[in-house]
């Protein structure tokens, strides 16, 4: 019983032999396949340039072009798909069956043609062709797919790019005077967006806070919950600031540095049941007399620039936000002195890692910055960043890279 082949497929015979082209139409057509007929290379190649055939069986030997002739110039025409190409030939000597190959015919049948054999040898090409046909589609549709993820990807960095905009708003000054203290502010994120945040505010007339923040993990949730914090810090709406505790009468107080650092634990670990965490620096300074109060949660260590350039570690260093119940934050005081700088900055400076994946350190930030303390403090914060684009050989950080540094000139 004769079996359909397994794609609709066009062939085209050409022989300069009338019965032998005949007798091959018969066969495949039998066979189920759709023959159209040559009897010269010229008029085949004719037909080839405005029609396509799945398969070609050419005779080699043929008044004009020869069937390898043929079979180059077939290959040379522009066409979608692969086309199968079978020379028929009496000659059997292999330096010219070798000729026949780098002509382009993939397979050769032996005159006179056996039908069993002519069969077979079709069905091993029309399974080549529908191997190809499938590569075809699945290469379409892997186009498609990788046009449909390029859409996708412009629209995230759209939305990613005005998301940048809008995390740039919760720091719209980088440089906030408040006469006895002025502050110079600085956030270079990894990414479009950042976990890292810094900023102030004036708690009351005698008083102005400082904080620096990073939240764990990178991108979207990270830059979402540093606007959330950004809301919890504002001096724009102290009803929300977490600076003041609001007691059952009615009345404001204004919360210790520790007590605040517990309120964020509470506010994480019973309110916001979130996968995330944050490190953090919260100082608090008294515009007459300098003295300073503090709390630090897992961030790394304040550094005090005193005006002769002694450079002092401050801060116990204590457990990240949001991690451990009831965990206990403690409050450090210090003192500054006319003249004096804190300067709070995040791990991304700490652990900024060289070309051999070795991390600065606190010690070498701390180095950095003595070498750094004759300029002013926005200056200052630039080449920090200069400095660590040197030691990492880029200024592609792995880490969002932020700082603060507070000025007491009273």
């Amino acid at each position: 019983m004769d079996v359909l082949p397994e794609i609709p497929a066009r062939i085209l015979v050409v022989d300069d032999s009338r019965a032998q082209r005949q007798l091959l139409t018969m066969c495949l057509r039998r066979w189920g396949y759709e023959v159209i007929e040559s009897g010269t290379a010229e008029e085949a190649l004719d037909l080839c340039a405005t029609q396509s055939f799945d398969v070609v069986i050419s005779d080699w030997m043929m008044p004009g072009m020869t069937g390898p002739e043929f079979c180059r110039r077939f290959r040379a025409l522009p066409r979608e798909g692969y086309g199968y190409f079978i020379l028929l030939t009496s000659k059997s000597s292999k330096s010219e069956i070798a000729g026949g190959l780098e002509a382009g015919a993939d397979d050769f049948l032996t005159k006179p043609v056996s039908a069993n054999e002519l069969r077979a040898r079709l069905r091993a090409g029309i399974r080549i062709l529908t191997m190809q046909a499938e590569l075809i589609e699945k290469n379409r549709q892997v186009a498609r797919t990788l046009e449909e993820l390029q859409g996708l990807y412009d629209s995230l960095d759209r939305d990613l790019i005005e998301a940048r905009k809008l995390q740039q708003t919760l720091m719209r000054d980088r440089l906030r005077d408040y006469g006895a203290v002025k502050v110079a502010m600085m956030i270079r994120a990894s990414g479009h967006v950042g976990g890292d945040l810094v900023g102030c505010f004036r708690i009351d007339p005698g008083r102005v806070a400082v904080y620096s923040v990073d939240v764990s993990g990178h991108g979207v949730a990270s830059a979402m919950m540093t606007a959330r914090l950004a809301g919890y810090l504002s001096g724009g709406a102290p009803d929300q600031n977490f600076a003041y505790h609001m007691a059952p009468d009615g009345t404001r107080t204004i919360r210790t540095p520790a007590e605040l650092m517990a309120a964020f634990n509470h506010l994480m670990l019973e309110d916001l049941q979130v996968e995330q965490y944050f490190t953090m620096v919260y100082a608090v300074i008294e515009l007459a007399t300098g003295q300073v109060t503090l709390a630090q949660a897992g961030h790394p260590h304040p550094l005090i620039l005193r005006r002769d350039g002694r450079v002092e570690r401050a801060g116990q260093g204590g457990l990240p936000v949001g991690l451990i119940p009831e965990a206990r934050y403690d409050t450090v005081a210090l003192q500054l002195h006319p003249g004096d700088r804190l300067l709070l900055m995040s791990d991304g400076v700490t652990e900024c890692p060289d070309p051999q994946g070795h991390e600065l350190g606190e010690d070498g930030a701390e180095r950095i910055v003595a070498r750094l303390a004759g300029m002013d403090s926005a200056a200052l914060l630039e080449s920090l960043v200069w400095d660590l684009t040197a030691h990492a050989g880029t200024d592609r950080f792995p880490d969002d890279v932020s700082g603060l540094i507070l000025d007491y000139v009273p």
